[in-house]
């Protein structure tokens, strides 16, 4: 059964909304030699003149019954979200503490929430950077040309998943990718200890709203991103693995799936954090409850609307072999008549069962939506398993 909730919007004139400038304040605290987030304090990050901060918009616009106070100028701090601009003016730094919603059965925060953590870090970036128009990310610029962003490539490494209430810092910055596309990675580290949990690292390209096709990009929008480009990457990547095609005949199938209204983003298709969850869902349950995600790489090839259905198709690796503490026959024959008995770890004593539980498991995945004559591609994905950590090998 569904329920339905009425809003009444109110009439701008009928109330008063009294806004203060960031300045007024936050000024004061900024001048302090530290700066408290979360109850801890950290050394100051050195950025630009704060005197040069642009205030937040003084008031609401309400246009079309929405709620708008889009920034116009730079930001160099938001208190609301946490954030400052680092590297020299240009990078994003958001702190953010894991909450209930986002955590597993594990007190551990999934790659869903992670993905999404990564998303709007990347949206609030572009918010203080003042050139945030009311699209999805887009510019003024790309506004004017009717395009939106979409991606094409990303790629997460994961070494620790932070927990339920721990406070992490997640760091943002972009770059040229080409001539006609932009790179943003991403590094989420602890803010106790500084360790690094999580790097990550994507490529965006411009289509066309209207026409759904992909599109150049315009002088105008390389002029807005320019400026705002770093030359650094949180993943070194000189020539990308290709991710091959499954067929039909994959080991494991999920059919019939259809997107919900929920699942749509404001460019009125399924966000790429959907699709993992139809993705790991075609994972064994033993794999789920023994592993965890450490690697995952996603290459999209077409939007998925709210009328595709979609089938989900995993095939394993050579490497999926021990699964409760059993080894596949087939594997064993192969590892014995290979060079993998030379490795130091069977040598040394860990013994063959031991040896092959250490090694991660991966998967090649691909998300199709059916159709009369042909299956259309709609992403194409690796992942890669490690065993679960019971201990975490530093201390928050």
């Amino acid at each position: 059964m569904t329920s339905v909730t009425n809003f009444t919007y109110i009439s701008a004139s009928s109330f008063h909304v009294k806004c203060c400038s960031m300045k007024e304040n936050h000024h004061d605290q900024l001048n302090n030699s530290s700066i408290r987030m979360n109850g801890s304090f950290r050394s100051p990050i050195k950025v630009e003149s704060l005197s040069q901060t642009a205030e937040a918009a003084p008031t609401i616009l309400v246009e079309n019954g929405q709620r708008q106070n889009i920034p116009t100028k730079k930001q160099l701090v938001d208190p609301h979200r946490q954030a400052l601009i680092v590297e020299g003016g240009v990078g994003y730094r958001q702190t953010v503490v894991i909450r209930s919603y986002e955590v597993g059965p594990d007190k551990t925060a999934t790659l869903e929430s992670i993905l999404n953590l990564l998303q709007e870090t990347a949206l609030n970036h572009v918010w203080m950077s003042g050139l945030l128009s009311d699209g999805f990310g887009a510019t003024h610029g790309m506004m004017r040309n009717d395009l939106i962003w979409v991606v094409s490539r990303m790629q997460v490494l994961i070494d620790y998943y932070p927990i339920w209430g721990e406070v992490v810092e997640i760091d943002t910055w972009v770059g040229a990718s080409g001539k006609n596309g932009m790179r943003r990675d991403w590094l989420i580290r602890s803010q106790a200890t500084g360790q690094i949990f999580a790097r990550a690292t994507s490529t965006w390209v411009m289509m066309n709203r209207k026409t759904r096709r992909l599109s150049k990009m315009p002088e105008e929008v390389r002029d807005e991103l320019a400026p705002w480009f770093i030359e650094k990457q949180a993943i070194k990547e000189d020539s990308p693995e290709k991710i091959l095609k499954l067929n039909k005949e994959a080991k494991y199938m999920n059919s019939d799936l259809k997107p919900k209204r929920s699942d749509l983003d404001m460019n009125q298709h399924v966000n790429n954090v959907k699709y993992l969850r139809w993705m790991l869902e075609t994972i064994p349950d033993q794999i789920l409850e023994s592993h965890q995600l450490s690697g995952i790489t996603l290459e999209y090839r077409r939007e998925c609307g709210s009328s595709d259905i979609v089938q989900s198709l995993c095939e394993p690796e050579e490497d999926e072999i021990v699964l409760n503490g059993m080894v596949e026959p087939n594997y064993c024959k192969s590892l014995f008549n290979g060079l993998s008995l030379a490795s130091s770890d069977i040598i040394n004593g860990g013994g063959v069962l031991s040896y092959l539980e250490q090694r991660p498991i991966r998967y090649t995945h691909l998300l199709q939506a059916k159709g009369e004559k042909q299956n259309e591609e709609i992403v194409r994905g690796k992942t890669i398993w490690k065993r679960k950590i019971t201990t975490l090998p530093f201390s928050t």
